[in-house]
């Protein structure tokens, strides 16, 4: 694709985000690195989630050039559109998980439905993932059984099973108290200083302040630099 390097894992240019047929973010111009930490700041209605939607083909790009991880999403064929979001994490602010399936079941589910077929690779994987995220021994609890920040907790390790080059997180702290908020802060930013990139919205100011990154602001129909 002329015009767009492939070193970023998110490069947007004179983008406008629609949802249906309306404009909600116009001129969206955003380059993300590998390994960079992005803050995505806005009111409720400013179009933080329409942007997400559209970074994981959710929504389709219908104006500007769109690149992400490798993939054009001006011409993704709708086939092709797993293929792209394996290379995604996403965290949900409302966790989405399976509550009639234990959390190794949850995980499983996700690694067998994006193409894991190896038993022994499936079982050190889910171990992997679970490690990294504090939660090692709580494989066979079922969600109910755990904490909120425990259930985010199990989001980001599902999240991180395809060894994502970015993971997308919307509002992840939203439905946690202060100090579980922290801690799920100290885990994404650990997951990107071990090279995965971030891009998280947010509406807690006292979350950037405490753990400081780039900030780009939805204000105004427009996507802008800075708190």
């Amino acid at each position: 694709m002329q015009g767009i390097s492939s070193e970023p894992v998110i490069q947007f240019v004179n983008v406008t985000i629609f949802q249906d047929t309306i404009p909600v973010l116009s001129d969206v111009n955003l380059r993300i690195e590998k390994s960079e930490f992005v803050y995505l700041v806005g009111k409720t209605g400013s179009g933080k989630s329409s942007l997400l939607k559209t970074i994981y083909a959710d929504l389709p790009l219908q104006s500007g050039i769109g690149q992400v991880v490798g993939f054009d999403l001006n011409n993704l064929k709708r086939k092709k559109i797993s293929l792209l979001r394996r290379q995604l994490g996403i965290v949900f602010q409302d966790f989405q998980l399976l509550t009639d399936r234990t959390v190794s079941d949850n995980l499983i589910f996700v690694m067998r439905a994006t193409g894991w077929n190896d038993k022994s690779k499936i079982k050190n994987r889910l171990m992997e993932v679970m490690n990294r995220v504090g939660l090692a021994g709580k494989e066979d609890k079922m969600p109910h059984q755990l904490s909120g920040g425990e259930q985010q907790r199990v989001v980001i390790a599902r999240a991180l099973i395809n060894e994502p080059k970015i993971i997308l997180a919307d509002e992840p702290t939203g439905n946690l108290d202060p100090e579980v908020s922290r801690e799920i802060m100290k885990l994404l930013f650990d997951i990107n200083r071990m090279g995965t990139a971030l891009l998280m919205a947010t509406h807690d100011y006292s979350l950037i302040t405490d753990y400081p990154a780039r900030v780009v602001r939805c204000e105004g129909g427009r996507l802008v630099e800075g708190r």
